[in-house]
C-alpha cells in the first residue's frame, strides 16, 4: 500500500508506531520497522544514555528506517539530543508538545525528518510554516495527551488546511485496517497508532496494563489532569475518580508527573516488572479504540493485518450500492 507517506519514510506501509513514552522501546519499534510500518522509540521518560542505548538495540534488530518522539525540549542540551538522534540511526524526530522551530533547520541538515503532532488546524498550519515534513493530526480519541477535537473532523480539516504541501497522518482511535482506511478516504497518507500496539508481546508494560486494555469497554477511558497536569486520556480508575471528586486541581506540568509518582499511581517508564504497581491506580494511557481489543497480537502481525484489512475495507466501499 503504497502513499505519500510510505515514499517520505521509505517503508512499505502507511502504518506509523505512535512513540509512547514508557511503552515504545527497541523491541516494539524495530518489530513494527522490520515488518514495513515504522517504529518510533517513546523517549519521554527516558533518560539521555537510555535513548542512545536504545536506538543501538533498534539497530542491531533491523536495519530499516525508525524515528524518536521526544515530549518536551531541554534548551540548554537540546541541540547535542538531537544530533545524537540523528548519530544513532535515526531517520525521523517527532515532536510530542510544540512546534520545534529552534531545531528543524538542524534536524534538516543532519537528514532528519521533522514531525509534528497536532491537535488543531493551527497547530497544523504553524508546523508547516515552521518547515516540518509531517504532520500528524491526533483526535481526542487518542491515549495519552491529548485535544479537544475529535479525528473523524479534525482530518479532513487539516489535510485541507495543509492543501498538499506535507503529508498529513491520523491519529486517535484508530485500532485496526477500517481505521486506516477511513483515514486514506480523509485524505491522510496514513495512521499513527498508539493503544492497539500497547497489547503486543513486544511491547513494554507495568503489570496489568495489557490486561486492562483487554477487558477495557468503550467508555472505559477519561480525560484527565491527574497524572501529568496535562489532559490526558487514560484508563478509568480509583486515582482518576479521586481526583475529579476532590475538585481536579492539578500543579503545573511537571510537577504533577511527580505528584503522581510519589503516590505510587505512575511507574510509567520505570521498571516494567514493578511489584507495588496497583492497576485501579496505576497510570494506563489508552485510547477510545481500546474497546475493541480483544487479543495480544505480534506486532508484526499487526501491521499486515493494518495493511489487510484497509484493503479489504476500501473494496467494500468500491462496490456499487
Amino acid at each position: 500500500m503504497r502513499t505519500r507517506l510510505t515514499e517520505i519514510l521509505d517503508v512499505e506501509h502507511p502504518v506509523m508506531l505512535a512513540g509512547m513514552g514508557g511503552v515504545s522501546y527497541a523491541e516494539l519499534v524495530a518489530a513494527v520497522s522490520e515488518a514495513g510500518g515504522f517504529g518510533s522509540i517513546g523517549a519521554s521518560t527516558m533518560a539521555h544514555s537510555q535513548l542512545v542505548e536504545q536506538m543501538g538495540e533498534v539497530r542491531e534488530r533491523t536495519a530499516k528506517p525508525f524515528g524518536v518522539d521526544l515530549l518536551t525540549a531541554a534548551p540548554q542540551d537540546f541541540e547535542s539530543k538531537v544530533r545524537d538522534i540523528a548519530k544513532g540511526g535515526a531517520t525521523v524526530y517527532v515532536a510530542g508538545l510544540g512546534v520545534p522551530r529552534d531545531v528543524v533547520d538542524l534536524c534538516h541538515e543532519l537528514n532528519l525528518l521533522v514531525v509534528n503532532m497536532c491537535g488543531k488546524v493551527r497547530h497544523a498550519i504553524a508546523a508547516v510554516e515552521a518547515g516540518c515534513d509531517l504532520v500528524v493530526a491526533q483526535g481526542t480519541e487518542a491515549g495519552g495527551h491529548t485535544g479537544t477535537v475529535a479525528t473523524m473532523a479534525l482530518v479532513p480539516q487539516v489535510v485541507d488546511a495543509v492543501d498538499g504541501r506535507i503529508p498529513v497522518v491520523a491519529a486517535g482511535g484508530i485500532s485496526d485496517g477500517r481505521g486506516l482506511a477511513a483515514a486514506l478516504t480523509l485524505g491522510a497518507d496514513g495512521i499513527w497508532v498508539g493503544t492497539r500496539f500497547i497489547a503486543t508481546p513486544e511491547a513494554q508494560a507495568v503489570p496489568g496494563y495489557k490486561d486492562a486494555l483487554l477487558g477495557l469497554p468503550e467508555d472505559g477511558t477519561v480525560v484527565t489532569r491527574a497524572y501529568t497536569g496535562k489532559t490526558c486520556r487514560v484508563v478509568r480508575n480509583a486515582y482518576t475518580q479521586a481526583f475529579e471528586e476532590a475538585g481536579g486541581t492539578p500543579e503545573p506540568f511537571p510537577m504533577q508527573v511527580l505528584r503522581s509518582i510519589e503516590d505510587g499511581a505512575n511507574h510509567l517508564g520505570g521498571d516494567a516488572d514493578a511489584r507495588d504497581v496497583d492497576p485501579d491506580r496505576e497510570f494506563m494511557p489508552a485510547g477510545q479504540g481500546a474497546g475493541a481489543i480483544t487479543e495480544l497480537v505480534p506486532a508484526a502481525t499487526l501491521v499486515e493485518r493494518f495493511v489487510d484489512e484497509a484493503e479489504a475495507a476500501l473494496a467494500r466501499a468500491g462496490r456499487p450500492v
